[in-house]
């Protein structure tokens, strides 16, 4: 064999000569490649506490939002408590709840089972009331006499409520019953385009309250006489006025003319929490997104962990 060839690579290996040591490419394919299921392992994670947080911050907020709404949305009597045996004045609160019909019409039947001897109306504005009476089949029997007729219903019409609104409609009533713990009024409401919401389901306990509950006026224990807020006899209660009694109608005109409208502050209630659960919602999202970001560490981008490449350290 001649010297020249003694320590040449034979013919057979040749092609393979140009191919780079083996060891050094596998360590740097494995580090890319866990570099890269390292990020996307992160990028996962941080998705999924993005969505988690703002599903969470969306769901509180509309829990606050849907409590608040209820509180303004029916037809309600406004104080809804007032003292056995009193003259008492209350206001038929009814919200406008159509977003392209204007309210008409709302028809208030009072409770057949317990008359009310003296009904007297404050007027409202624009609207013109009407007072249905019915014989009863036993008569009342008051300090003013004996009383053989009883209001059933009144009914006002003539003005419009806006979508999005609402009206009071005050009424004084007296004296109420004392053999009952509730005043039901079963009203009807009648919107321009023919449609008749009807206000007249009782809730049940232990149920949940019905779509269209009926106003109610529960009646408390009548405070004893000489405290100072009224007696069964039909003394005022406490922060309530009372009208006249419906035989001295210009009476008790005037006298619901100075009275103060209740029950504004349950609304101002409603309200405020209807904008602290938007408040809520909005800082549970940017919550969110700040703390996704913040969990995103700089060795996620694709230049790999600080101090260098993937396959620095090989």
């Amino acid at each position: 064999m001649p010297a020249s060839s003694a320590g040449s690579v034979p013919p057979a290996a040749a092609p393979y000569a140009h191919l780079p040591h083996a060891s050094g490419t596998s360590r740097t394919s494995r580090t890319s490649r866990a570099a890269r299921t390292h990020r996307t392992y992160r990028t996962t994670g941080l998705s999924r506490l993005r969505r988690r947080a703002v599903t969470v911050a969306a769901l509180a907020g509309s829990a606050v939002v849907l409590a608040a709404v209820p509180a303004f949305a029916h037809v309600t009597v406004q104080p809804n408590t007032a003292p056995k045996g009193s003259y008492s004045t209350v206001n038929f609160k009814v919200p406008d709840e159509e977003d392209h019909a204007k309210t008409v019409r709302i028809e208030v039947n009072l409770p057949a089972d317990h008359p009310i001897a003296s009904v007297s109306l404050q007027p409202v504005p624009g609207w013109t009331a009407q007072v249905t009476t019915v014989k009863l089949a036993t008569p009342l029997k008051t300090d003013d006499g004996t009383v053989s007729e009883a209001v059933s219903k009144i009914t006002w019409s003539g003005g419009k409520i806006q979508p999005g609104q609402f009206q009071q409609f005050p009424v004084s009533f007296g004296p109420l019953p004392d053999n009952t713990d509730t005043l039901t009024f079963k009203t009807l409401q009648t919107y321009d385009n023919g449609d008749i919401v009807r206000w007249i389901d009782i809730p049940q306990a232990g149920q949940p309250e019905p779509d269209h509950p009926a106003p109610a006026l529960t009646l408390t224990v009548a405070p004893a006489s000489g405290s100072g807020s009224g007696s069964a006899t039909g003394s005022t209660p406490t922060g309530t006025p009372a009208a006249a009694p419906a035989s001295d109608p210009k009476a008790g005109t005037a006298a619901n003319a100075n009275a103060p409208i209740p029950g504004e502050g349950n609304d101002d209630t409603a309200r405020a929490l209807g904008v602290a659960g938007i408040v809520l919602g909005i800082a549970g999202v940017a919550f969110g997104v700040f703390a996704g970001r913040r969990r995103n560490p700089a060795g996620d981008s694709p230049s790999g962990p600080a101090g260098g490449s993937p396959g620095a350290s090989a």
